[in-house]
């Protein structure tokens, strides 16, 4: 059966000029979101999540951005030629965007209510009394207490979660195809990360809606996302299905990130293992395997050619030159993943 894709992204590449050079941010980033579905995109800070998503959503400044090449299409829709007026259309109604920090994300200036309003007023063209009660009836669904209350309120009387909950009011005023959340829980306690999880699920069920999730968190990859593309130096370096990730990891960032993460489980609890070193510089990123200098399975091809991906499964796929055919068995790299 055909899958039925919200959005397609190929062959993406963004540059940034600054006074040091050019930086290579998100060179070549392949990855679909299927429709009712999570994909959750995972990495260390600076290998191009956040700026793949803002490039998408039209956010990047250009200058000093650019996009180089690659498509974006949202049911068909090329997202990377359309008008400014177009892209500005569809940010809001068509993709709605939770943004990483909550207490930066509202201005401070005006009540709660009226922000949440404002996007009903702009894409579907209500009268400002029906929409500040479309605000009212958001800020309910999302489980704040006394919604009509709250709407009165500016965001510094907000605790961070209930302003987290108030952007997810926010971003899904106009009933979006595609919620695209950027570390959604980053700032919040445990107990109110795990609510907010609960929510977008719920809302997600609700609405059929697709999620495009982005974390440094595998925890919140593990419970939320049906695919997962995990990235390094502004590339994707392995996809699959959630289970693929976690039980078959084929890159050996993947399976670094695995063994850096703790498990909440006494009797099969080991000692955490960091990744050793740094990630490469981007303003001349390697010709060949990104992830060779730190990559403790590394071999004299891997700081020669870059290699391509090797399909795994039907839907799992890593750029390393240990899934080659060609490449030798390592004991080692099987072991690690099981």
């Amino acid at each position: 059966m055909a899958k039925d894709i919200v959005l397609d992204v190929k062959d993406l590449k963004v540059e940034f000029d600054t006074y040091g050079g050019v930086v290579k941010a998100v060179r070549g980033v392949d990855f679909q979101v299927e429709r009712g579905k999570t994909l959750g995109i995972v990495g260390e800070s600076g290998c191009g999540k956040s700026v793949t998503m803002q490039s998408i959503m039209g956010l990047i400044p250009m200058p000093p951005g650019r996009i180089t090449s690659g498509t974006a299409k949202l049911d068909g829709l090329e997202l990377l030629k359309v008008s400014p007026e177009k892209a500005r259309s569809i940010r809001g109604k068509e993709i709605g965007m939770i943004f990483q920090d909550p207490m930066s994300s509202m201005n401070p200036t005006m009540k709660i209510g009226k922000q949440i309003a404002e996007t009903l007023i702009v894409h579907r063209g209500y009268s400002e009394e029906k929409a500040l009660n479309e605000a009212k009836r958001l800020l309910d669904r999302t489980k704040i207490p006394e919604a009509h209350k709250r709407a009165s309120q500016f965001p510094f009387e907000f605790s961070g979660g209930m302003l987290q909950r108030a952007i997810i009011a926010m971003a899904l005023a106009c009933k979006p195809k595609l919620l695209i959340a950027d570390e959604p829980t980053t700032a919040l306690d445990v107990t109110i990360q795990e609510q907010i999880l609960d929510l977008l699920k719920e809302l997600q069920t609700e609405d059929n809606m697709s999620i495009i999730m982005i974390t440094h968190d595998l925890g919140v990859v593990a419970r939320m996302a049906d695919q997962v593309s995990v990235m390094y130096a502004g590339q994707v370096i392995e996809s699959g299905s959630v289970d693929e990730i976690f039980y078959k990891s084929s890159h050996p960032y993947t399976i670094g990130l695995r063994q850096a993460m703790p498990v909440n489980d006494e009797q099969n609890s080991t000692k955490l293992i960091p990744i050793e070193g740094s990630p490469p510089d981007l303003f001349s990123p390697p010709k060949a395997c990104a992830y060779y200098a730190r990559c403790p399975y590394a071999m004299e091809v891997c700081n020669k050619q870059d290699p391509s991906y090797t399909m795994i499964g039907e839907t799992h796929r890593a750029k390393c030159w240990m899934q080659d055919a060609r490449a030798p068995k390592n004991d080692d790299l099987h072991q690690a993943h099981l």
